[in-house]
């Protein structure tokens, strides 16, 4: 295609609110599965989506920020969350949600940056900022709905408790090559999670 051919995204209708951020994050990905993290840039963001460079700084400070914003846009919403009457089925239908995003281009693109924040202590700051703990808040909503169906002593839930089971699942992820297995996740549910919240498979 010649320059002269090439859209001008100047001359698109214009898109505002979450159509655009949609469209950012969506080329955001897109750019990572086509051509990894590391020559992921600004310029080729805008350039896929149809936005200008300016469009993107006036939202995120640097391309950290702006994968972590689109990775979490990826995600499940948290209204999304299972409520099947058991906290061992909603515990592992989260785990499970949280597993198939990482191994896909969400995981990729958090590879991608937790390698940069290891180099880098401004990247490292972006990402503190801009984390949000997805499975953690995840977990809450299922425990709360457990403590109200009866299943669950509110008295056992602690913060760190909570994050067990996602801790152990970044853990993997982070160290471990290779998918995230059915049976991985089944045991810290089984063996970790339940039994810090006082449940047992019987009850």
């Amino acid at each position: 295609m010649t320059p002269a051919a090439q859209p001008d995204h100047r001359k698109q209708p214009r898109r505002r609110g979450a159509a655009l951020n949609t469209a950012i994050f969506d080329a955001v990905l897109a750019e990572i599965a086509e051509s990894g993290y590391a020559a992921l840039t600004m310029d080729r963001v805008a350039e896929r989506a149809r936005a200008s460079k300016a469009s993107l700084y006036r939202r995120w400070p640097g391309r950290a920020a702006l994968v972590l914003d689109a990775a979490y846009h990826a995600m499940p919403a948290q209204d999304a969350v299972a409520n099947t009457g058991s906290l061992r089925e909603d515990t592992l239908a989260v785990m499970r949600q949280a597993a198939r995003q990482l191994e896909g281009i969400v995981g990729q693109a958090m590879h991608g940056l937790l390698a940069e924040a290891l180099q880098d202590p401004a990247v490292a700051a972006e990402v503190r900022e801009f984390a949000r703990g997805n499975a953690a808040k995840m977990m809450r909503e299922i425990v709360a709905n457990a403590v109200n169906r009866g299943e669950l002593d509110p008295a056992m839930v602690t913060e760190r408790r909570l994050e067990a089971g996602p801790a152990l699942l970044r853990q993997r992820f982070i160290f471990t090559a290779g998918p995230i297995g059915d049976d991985f996740l089944a045991e810290v549910v089984d063996e970790v999670v339940l039994p810090l919240f006082g449940v047992h498979q019987s009850q």
